[in-house]
């Protein structure tokens, strides 16, 4: 293809998705604040509707770049490496050989070649086939077989060769040279056109969130509900710090400043024609409702390096999560026996009890599994903290099906 001008959209990382647009698209202003801060995404360049690069900016100013063939087929991953002359090195390019579309969709390779490029010009290329060289087609992909490799080749040429400027934020044409490695020829002048979404109403807002703890009939995504709030016991502070964790996942958990203390926790049941689930859970420190709700952050995490809908969220992975103090610790033997086996029962929550005075731990089934999920702090006109929220995302406080949101910045 020859192109003289470029589409740029913006998006999320896409590791080893194999499509053609954006799986979740971002502004260009969220994607130059990710930049700023050195924080991933990732850039589309493309021209008449066919993807040419896929762009990911990643943390240390690494960059990965995936090429596009006329057929829109990821042909080859190129990693680029801060270098000592304050350039890029390609320091690695794989390309890749496929007999079919289909091959091509599930990744199974023919034949891929690896050129790695040290620092000083130190080259070796090395290329494995999906079956033992020589053989037939049909053997190239006979499991049993297994893939094979040839003898690496070495040797030396100068650096300058494999080396292109580090772009600032919106520079993409430093990388329209390495278009032609897939047979794209550019013009002289490359324009580039603005493809991004638009800024949008920015992260997810805590709406309602009282009302996900209201009883009575709610419409769901399910068919008609019922809540029921139920009493999960009482949670013991001791340190002053609320945490709020997967109880099998607890070494950097979610932290809230809060009095010491016995403090009452709810659930909130979402009954269906299907059975129950927890909807959401609460820890109550003040006899008095939230004049305002704010998202539950860690120190390094910023509102606004987050898109559309997004939210900094716990991690779920054993299908629980838990409020508990941040001194509290759970062994792996506590973790089998004493909360997750109960849980996969009938208990919709448990409670692991600390020898007094020492903390306590309330545990909880996670919705309607693992992922992630926004955790609020409601606080008072004043500012004193009123309650700690675990959204499991069944419902919207309005009782209407809730789009679900992922949350690319999430880490546990």
């Amino acid at each position: 293809m020859i192109f003289d001008s470029l589409d740029v959209s913006y998006g999320e990382m896409w590791g080893s998705y194999r499509g053609m647009t954006h799986r979740s698209p971002m502004s260009r202003a969220l994607a130059a604040r990710k930049h700023a801060a050195g924080k991933d995404y990732a850039v589309l360049l493309s021209a008449r509707e066919q993807p040419l690069a896929l762009i990911e900016y990643w943390p240390g100013r690494m960059w990965r770049v995936y090429l596009f063939d006329d057929r829109s087929w990821c042909m080859q991953m190129i990693d680029l490496t801060p270098h000592s002359t304050g350039m890029l090195l390609a320091q690695r390019n794989t390309r890749w050989q496929f007999p079919n579309d289909q091959a091509h969709l599930y990744g199974k390779w023919d034949v891929q070649e690896t050129t790695t490029v040290s620092a000083d010009g130190q080259i070796e290329v090395k290329s494995e086939f999906a079956g033992p060289r020589g053989g037939s087609p049909e053997s190239s992909h006979d499991g049993a077989s297994g893939p094979s490799s040839v003898p690496g080749r070495k040797f030396a040429t100068p650096v300058e060769k494999f080396l292109c400027p580090a772009p600032e934020f919106g520079d993409w044409q430093v990388f329209a040279p390495l278009l032609t490695q897939q047979g794209h020829e550019s013009a002289t002048t490359v324009v580039l056109n603005d493809r991004s979404v638009d800024e949008g109403s920015g992260p997810l807002r805590a709406t309602g969130i009282e009302q996900l703890f209201n009883p009575g009939a709610c419409d769901t995504r399910e068919g008609p509900a019922v809540v029921e709030p139920i009493d999960a016991g009482m949670l013991r502070i001791t340190s002053g710090q609320l945490a709020v964790s997967d109880p099998g996942w607890i070494s950097n958990p979610r932290t809230v400043a809060v009095p010491q203390g016995d403090f009452p926790v709810t659930l909130s049941l979402l009954r269906t024609t299907h059975g129950a689930d927890v909807a959401a859970a609460r820890v109550t420190f003040l006899d008095a409702p939230a004049h305002k709700w704010e998202m539950t952050l860690r120190p390094d995490e910023d509102l606004g390096l987050l898109g559309e809908g997004q939210f900094y969220g716990v991690g779920v992975d054993t299908g629980a999560a838990a409020f508990m103090d941040a001194t509290r610790t759970v062994t792996e033997e506590q973790l089998e026996d004493d909360i997750l086996i109960p849980l996969s029962d009938s208990h919709f929550s448990v409670e692991l009890p600390g020898t007094e005075p020492e903390p306590n731990l309330i545990a909880f089934r996670a919705g309607q599994g693992d992922g992630a999920y926004p955790v609020w702090t409601g606080r008072t006109g004043d500012g004193q903290v009123s309650c700690v929220v675990v959204d499991f995302q069944l419902r919207s406080a309005a009782g209407t099906e809730e789009d679900v949101v992922t949350d690319g910045a999430i880490a546990r």
